[in-house]
Order: structure tokens, then sequence, then C-alpha cells
């Protein structure tokens, strides 16, 4: 960790679907640009510099452990948080009939915006509480997968199978059957 001077910085907002990857993306642009300005400065004397102060958190090395989903205990943006954080380094994981697959985008919905769209399920509302998180609860090619969470619903959009390669969920359900019901592990 880095506890020297601050010279320049910038700080940038993070959108609630973007990826450890793109974000990387914008800081290196920023930061060859704030790089450059900082060696000018420093050049002509002109650099500022601030104390780093005491507040700050340590991040711990990233384990592949820590790529498991735990579809129990992690809310639904808690899980697609974790599908953002580790998107594009190692990709977050589940288990289905005992093969690994990961999770490169996923989308979160409310359980009332699930039988909104899927008004088809709406008869079974009283039954939704009872399912247990990580069960598939509807699956098509044309609509994609969507999985039970803790709080809600788990829209997979970006999927990797075991021994394959990232494609789209559509894709991926043209050559891998899942059904309804069918719990990832």
């Amino acid at each position: 960790m880095d506890t020297g001077d601050m010279i320049l910085k910038e700080e940038i907002p993070i959108g609630e679907d973007e990826t450890t990857g793109e974000v990387w993306e914008k800081l290196s642009k920023i930061g060859a640009k704030l790089l450059v300005s900082t060696l000018k400065r420093i050049e002509e004397g002109t650099a500022p510099r601030e104390k780093q102060g005491k507040d700050y958190t340590m991040a711990p090395m990233l384990e592949k452990s820590m790529a498991k989903i735990d579809w129990e205990n992690k809310s639904g943006q808690e899980l697609k948080n974790l599908v953002r954080g580790l998107n594009p380094i190692m990709g977050a994981y589940t288990y289905l009939r005992g093969k690994k697959i990961k999770f490169w985008k996923v989308d979160t919905i409310t359980k009332e915006e699930f039988l909104l769209i899927y008004d088809e399920f709406r008869d079974y509302d009283y039954k939704f509480s009872d399912i247990a998180p990580g069960t598939v609860l509807y699956v098509t090619e044309k609509h994609g997968l969507y999985v039970k969470t803790k709080d809600g619903v788990l829209s997979i959009l970006q999927i990797q199978g075991e021994n394959s390669k990232k494609m789209s969920i559509q894709d991926f359900l043209r050559g891998n059957k899942i059904e309804a019901t069918e719990m990832f592990e």
C-alpha cells in the first residue's frame, strides 16, 4: 500500500452495472492524464502535497474461495456486486449438476417485478418464500435464466460453462439444457 503524499487525484462515479474491468479502463485513461500533469507540476515545483488520512480500508488479497456464490446468505444485490467485482479477474462461480458455472454479468429484479413480467407465476406468489435460494425459477432461450435469491431474483445475462467460453445466456441455452426447479449449489 502506498501511504505517501497525494499530488493530484480525481474521483469518478461507479455505475451500478459497471464491472471492475470497465472501471479499470476508465481509470487507466484518467491515470495517464494525471501522471502527465503530476510530472509537469513536479518539474515546475508547483505540485501540491496532500497527506493521506488514517481512514482507509485494507482490501484483502483475492482468493478463489471468495468467488463462490453463497446463495443462502447473500442478497441479490450482494451477488450482483460479487459478479461485477470479479469481472474480468476470475468470475463468480457456482455449480450445477456438479459442473462449475461462472457468471460474468447478472442483474437483480424484485419478486414483484418478476411476477409482473411473468404473470403466469402470480398464482404461486404465496409459495415464493418457500423456494430455496439458487433455484432456477424460469428459463427459456428467448427470455433467459432467472434464479431465486435470498430476497428476490437474479437474471443471468452472461455465463460460462465448465471448459467453455463466456457467452450470452441466450447462446448458452441454445447448447445447454437447464430446467426450472434445478438448483445451483
